[in-house]
């Protein structure tokens, strides 16, 4: 398979190292210095784009891909606020399209509990919801997009909650707005992405999360990703990749 890497930067350079060793091509590199590369004739050489940028630059990104008919997996996190529109316009082109904001297969398995345990915790309204996220200095967007995947789960499953509110004090009990989902950003060193969601009561608590070791996982479900793609038209994310 041949592959548009949309992006170099560490993660870009980890998707590509690890596909050249599973026998993937990368004929084409985009990155900051050559984005008019971007284009009809050499998006004719590849099978399907992996697009990993920044918020801006994202929705203009797939259009283009969308735009000569190739499929494109996006990982771009911090423009979802667009992410109804590009869906539309994909499905309009009947293009392909394969979004999540976190591509490793551990997390989407969090995703999968978060959504249960919000649910179970509909009976003990005893307990407060909380999330903390910690990311690496470089990262540019906050909260991080999977953050934000897990507080709209949670939300849109636990009965008592209607919004989420960043940074205040990790699990404080935030009586004063009962249905405010508090979610904390940190950001530190080199963490590669840690995630947890705590349920706080006066008697105790209970956790689930993630702790990220390298950016390897990403890359390996991005790929998954883009072999999933072939031969399919429509909108896809891991949901339908992991069959969770």
């Amino acid at each position: 398979m041949k592959i548009a890497l949309i992006g170099y930067g560490k993660m870009g350079r980890t998707i590509e190292a690890m596909g050249k060793a599973q026998g993937f091509q990368f004929p084409l590199v985009i990155d900051l210095d050559n984005g008019a590369d971007l284009n009809k004739s050499n998006l004719s050489r590849v099978d399907v784009a992996i697009e990993f940028t920044v918020p801006s630059a994202a929705p203009g990104n797939i259009k283009k891909c969308i735009d000569h008919g190739v499929p494109v997996v996006s990982g771009t996190t911090g423009w979802t606020d667009g992410y109804a529109e590009i869906k539309d316009y994909c499905l309009k082109a009947n293009g392909t399209l394969f979004y999540a904001s976190n591509y490793s297969v551990g997390v989407n398995i969090l995703f999968a509990m978060n959504r249960q345990l919000a649910r179970i915790m509909n009976h003990f309204p005893g307990y407060r919801a909380s999330i903390k996220e910690v990311h690496h200095v470089h990262k540019l967007d906050a909260p991080s997009g999977t953050a934000l995947t897990l507080a709209g789960d949670l939300i849109d499953e636990n009965e008592r909650l209607r919004q989420w509110v960043l940074n205040p004090p990790f699990g404080q009990d935030g009586q004063d707005d009962p249905d405010s989902l508090h979610i904390e950003s940190v950001r530190e060193g080199e963490v590669k992405g840690q995630h947890i969601i705590r349920y706080e009561s006066a008697l105790d608590s209970l956790t689930l999360g993630h702790d990220a070791k390298s950016r390897d996982a990403f890359a390996e479900g991005a790929l998954l990703a883009a072999a999933f793609l072939r031969g399919k038209t429509g909108i896809f994310g891991m949901k339908d990749l992991l069959n969770l």
